[in-house]
């Protein structure tokens, strides 16, 4: 069965490039269905960008850790990725960047390789962290509660099924609960079970946590970086993300993404700008 998410992060090698070759071009596009606020949401533009770098390096399949710089507002249209194979070994050091019409939307470096081998060859895992305690999907705060004003200023959540922690839904009826935190469920409208590469744009689905300090409005990405750290079990996604620090007209959002089985599946911090009025 083919999915939504899985054709709008298609992307097409263009003349002369090779997959696994030491750099490569490909061509995309941007849809209007993921946009939020004043551009295409920044984790989907990742994905697309994850999606050139996976077709690039086959034998390293899965993002491991990206880092992006958000240089310009991302628009529905044609795109093109950029990929250079900066070392190459057990894991690949990678570099690439998003264009449209000659304007830079995404400059990144990243590691790459093969996650379930990873996981395979060291099975352990140690965790002091612990997911945050939501109610059931069901008992959450879901699309259908969702005030039609904040559907139409961002139309990626469409492309989702999101259902926050009631405790921190106050946000969506103007009484944010001031903790600068959000909850919730995740998971493709369609079906499409979560993968590496969805992971990307998972970690910046969630509004700004922002919204929860009663600072509603688009909230720019400066810079994302994105540690994927196993492939997640079909199902729900759980994210939750959180800020500390509100400083100097910007603020860091900290991300977790944890899977069905109860695996901490990927983790992000970005700094992004502090909402205009």
């Amino acid at each position: 069965m083919s999915h939504v998410f899985d054709a709008q992060t298609a992307v097409t090698p263009l003349e002369g490039t090779a997959a696994g070759a030491a750099s490569g071009r490909y061509s995309a596009s941007l849809t209007d269905d993921w946009r939020v606020g004043g551009g295409v949401n920044g984790g989907f533009q990742l994905g697309v960008v994850g999606a050139a770098l996976r077709a690039h390096l086959p034998a390293h399949p899965d993002p491991v850790t990206l880092t992006a710089h958000y240089l310009s507002a991302g628009e529905g249209g044609p795109a093109e990725v950029e990929v250079d194979v900066e070392r190459a070994g057990r894991l690949a050091t990678v570099s690439a960047r998003l264009t449209q019409g000659g304007t830079t939307r995404i400059a990144a470096i990243g590691t790459y390789g093969d996650l379930a081998a990873a996981a395979a060859a060291a099975p352990a895992e140690r965790l002091t962290a612990e997911p945050p305690s939501l109610p059931a999907p069901e008992r959450c705060i879901g699309p259908e509660q969702t005030p039609p004003e904040v559907l139409a200023m961002a139309p990626m959540m469409s492309q989702l099924e999101m259902r926050f922690d009631p405790a921190c839904a106050g946000f969506a009826v103007g009484a944010p609960s001031g903790q600068g935190r959000l909850s919730a469920w995740v998971r493709f409208a369609d079906g499409r079970e979560p993968d590496a590469l969805s992971l990307l744009t998972a970690l910046d689905v969630l509004p700004p946590v922002t919204f929860d300090l009663g600072m509603p409005g688009w909230a720019p990405t400066l810079s994302l970086t994105a540690h994927v750290r196993r492939r997640p079990a079909p199902g729900w996604l759980l994210l939750t993300q959180a800020t500390r620090n509100l400083a100097g007209g910007m603020f860091e959002e900290d991300c977790e993404v944890w899977d069905s089985a109860g695996h901490l599946v990927a983790q992000a911090r970005q700094l992004a700008l502090v909402p205009r009025g």
